[in-house]
């Protein structure tokens, strides 16, 4: 699972808020929602976050293995 706890961490750092966000660099109020609910957002979003927030992937996401059974990759 991709979580977006840091992304939330980031923004503190920052000083950003969600309206910021919203206001500033036309993420809508759904895309926002759908981050803290740790969903799926696109590709171009995870860019746009990056870029207003000048930071890395890894400063907005991380990965969270999932609960469920493992299955072998070789």
């Amino acid at each position: 699972m991709i979580k977006f706890d840091k992304l939330w961490a980031t923004m503190e750092k920052k000083g950003v808020s969600t309206y910021w966000l919203r206001e500033k660099c036309g993420i809508d109020r759904k895309t926002i929602r759908r981050l803290h609910a740790n969903e799926n957002i696109e590709t171009k979003t995870l860019n746009k976050l990056c870029t207003v927030l000048e930071c890395t992937l890894n400063d907005v996401a991380e990965f969270v293995p999932d609960n469920m059974e493992q299955t072998n990759v070789d």
